[in-house]
């Protein structure tokens, strides 16, 4: 391990530890602005990546074993004093042993991922996302937390391009690939290899102008079309959402389902749009195994493969929203629209979105409770989100302003939005097929 200069903190003082978070300088300005407030702020390397990421004191570096893990950093935990640890993505498997060790010793944990209320909003929540997550799932008591609260303010406020984003992944990744001897022994916790991800986006954008007509021409024929539109949007494979919070190994088995129901239940004149996810790299032939799916089961002219295109203007066209817990069925709620959730999600919530079985879904959907979407937006606006975003400066530095105010005061998930325990269980993984 090697450390640069930090004091020593005092006895009383609170010290923050922040793990892996974005490929941002998000995480240097919220410790910027914490230490001005008289905290303390530490950060563990884990690779070359992290470390470009954190120029300012503070910094430890660890090069061990993956298996040497747990126990340094309890160890380092424990003697360091940390008070409250800062991360991005606590299913990550070194964020798993820290945030165990962290509630051994009774230390705050803090998560800091991608807005729910995109595009410029930030999500800050106390130990974690979807079944980690604290915040309520009964309706009652959001009414109740949600009352009085202000509406969230729509405005677009921060604007970040792709351009931004690609240059700050780049800036993380390479020297990881590259230089990957100064921490020997770091295991990534993507699926991928960053150059093997970088193969397929290049390619995909070279395609990018041909995708954009042949989307916009789509989303124009399903507007002509006859009969109730469902639109099912894709997630990223790496998504931990999907990998550690829904009860499928991937998502090929999660299409299977929905494209079995639709064949089964849906009625003869229902379509259903198959959406990518916009970042998706394009290692997996989606729109191939897709269609192929779909002819095997007879629906191959109701069933329509959608690789880009504006996402508000094909949820205006929906009867229906069915994800495994894409934030897409955020976008869906404030429109009104009926959502089904097949996996685990924080806005999976009774009178919010629709509980029946998928079967029946397709028949009768059921939009949202207008009184219940209302207050839920309320109280997740107020209690765990921030305005802001990863990649442009201004964003960045509203962002980091917020995010050590609610630190420092102790005010993540308020008002009245932690449930403890946290109410979502984790799901059972189906049997593969």
């Amino acid at each position: 391990m090697t450390g640069t200069g930090a004091p020593a903190p005092e006895p009383s003082q609170r010290v923050f530890l922040f793990l892996e978070g974005p490929s941002s300088p998000l995480f240097m300005k919220i410790a910027d602005r914490l230490e001005a407030m008289g905290h303390a702020c530490l950060r563990v390397n884990l690779n070359i990546g992290d470390q470009i990421f954190w120029r300012r004191r503070g910094g430890h570096a660890f090069r061990g074993r993956a298996e040497n893990w747990p126990r340094w950093i309890e160890d380092f935990l424990a003697r360091h004093r940390v008070t409250d640890l800062v991360l991005l993505g606590e299913e990550r498997p070194y964020h798993q042993f820290a945030t165990a060790a962290a509630k051994r010793l009774s230390i705050e944990i803090y998560v800091v991922e991608m807005g729910y209320l995109r595009p410029d909003w930030l999500t800050l929540e106390r130990d974690g996302m979807s079944t980690n997550s604290h915040f309520p799932d009964d309706p009652d008591h959001i009414l109740k937390a949600g009352r009085g609260l202000p509406e969230p303010d729509w405005k677009r406020r921060y604007s970040q391009t792709f351009l931004a984003e690609a240059a700050y992944d780049l800036l993380y990744n390479l020297p990881n690939a590259f230089l990957w001897f100064l921490y020997p022994h770091y295991r990534r916790h993507a699926l991928y290899h960053p150059l093997v991800e970088y193969g397929g986006w290049v390619r995909k954008l070279l395609r990018e102008t041909r995708r954009g007509r042949e989307a916009a021409a789509t989303i124009a024929l399903l507007e002509r079309g006859r009969g109730p539109l469902f639109i099912f949007p894709l997630q990223l494979q790496t998504d931990f959402q999907l990998r550690a919070h829904s009860p499928y190994h991937d998502q090929q088995q999660a299409i299977r389902e929905v494209l079995t129901s639709f064949s089964r239940a849906a009625g003869p004149d229902a379509r259903l749009v198959v959406k990518v996810h916009p970042l998706d790299n394009g290692l997996v032939p989606w729109a191939k195994s897709i269609v192929q799916e779909a002819k095997r089961l007879g629906i191959g002219s109701r069933v329509v493969f959608l690789d880009g295109g504006n996402l508000n203007a094909l949820i205006r066209l929906a009867a229906g929203i069915v994800t495994i817990n894409s934030t897409v069925g955020l976008h869906a709620l404030q429109q009104r629209k009926p959502v089904k959730v097949l996996g685990v999600a924080m806005f999976d919530v009774e009178r919010l979105t629709d509980r029946q079985p998928l079967d029946t879904f397709w028949q009768a959907p059921r939009p949202p409770d207008p009184d219940v979407c209302d207050a839920f937006f309320r109280l997740v606006a107020a209690a765990i989100q921030v305005r802001g975003n990863f990649y442009s400066k201004a964003g960045t530095d509203a962002g980091a302003e917020a995010i050590a105010t609610r630190l420092d005061a102790r005010t993540v998930n308020e008002p009245d939005a932690f449930i403890d325990p946290p109410p979502r269980k984790r799901p059972t993984k189906r049997a593969r097929v």
